[in-house]
């Protein structure tokens, strides 16, 4: 199994080695951090050059936009890319429409030059989409985003959007939602196999009292096993077929062989 989008890079350093044990005992054979900020960049390609499962996404997440985008900020966004052959996704950029979110002028400039950074590097997108599904479907159809692909991230909207994103020739990506949303599920069920990556949105989790709780990597187990339930297949087809589908959505860049 392939986890298309974590921020294991938030996690304490000492945590890491055994994160990464724990998800090879699960069947994890990659994990892709994706970042947020500059600094967690450089975060997720220090972690990518140290371990040899994890590759990393860079990237700019809504949330964290303090100003317009910058040509020095594009310019070391490229220079990642240029740095390591590990960097795989441009994630997590989008827009997100909650209150209290960086002006939307923002969101939109930064999302529109991302994608054009992310078409000009040949990397595909994972995307961020809150309250505004809509609005970042249209703003990746204009760019021209289905020239890379990619996913939209934490996937959690209806069958419509489903719909929307799959002719935009993105996959949907499957998390820990999916184990307890009646609706998602009802929703999963109407999506092929065929258009499904998993993710975990691994971070750390200080509001979970038991430790043993917080999500990482190795619960795609969990979310490939009620996927099998839900799609009346087998755990072993669930698990093949979702890592043949985010090996081409990456291009064929991870360095094993399926």
């Amino acid at each position: 199994m392939i986890d298309i989008h974590t921020h294991i890079s938030e996690y304490e350093q000492s945590e890491i080695y055994p994160i990464i044990k724990r998800a090879k005992n699960a069947g994890v054979k990659a994990i892709i951090s994706a970042s947020t900020t500059i600094n967690s960049c450089k975060k997720s390609l220090y972690l990518s050059e140290k371990f040899d499962m994890i590759y990393s996404g860079i990237g700019l997440h809504p949330m964290n936009l303090t100003h317009e985008i910058n040509q020095e900020t594009l310019s070391s966004l490229e220079n990642f890319s240029k740095t390591s052959d590990k960097v795989l996704t441009f994630s997590e950029i989008g827009l997100d429409f909650l209150d209290n979110m960086p002006d939307r002028k923002i969101q939109y400039d930064a999302f529109r030059e991302q994608i054009r950074l992310s078409i000009h590097l040949n990397l595909p997108i994972i995307f961020h989409s809150r309250n505004a599904d809509l609005e970042t479907l249209r703003i990746l159809n204009e760019e021209q985003a289905y020239k890379v692909g990619g996913a939209m991230h934490y996937f959690q909207s209806d069958i419509n959007i489903a719909n929307r994103v799959l002719d935009l020739g993105f996959n949907v990506s499957i998390a820990k939602p999916v184990l307890n949303n009646s609706k998602l599920q009802k929703t999963v069920q109407q999506i092929s196999l065929n258009s499904i990556v998993l993710e975990t949105d691994s971070a750390p989790q200080p509001f979970k009292n038991n430790r043993e709780k917080w999500t990482e990597p190795r619960h795609l187990f969990d979310i490939s096993q009620k996927l099998s339930m839900l799609l009346n297949c087998e755990i072993s087809e669930v698990q093949k077929v979702t890592e043949k589908n985010s090996s081409n959505m990456l291009f064929g860049r991870l360095k094993y062989t399926i």
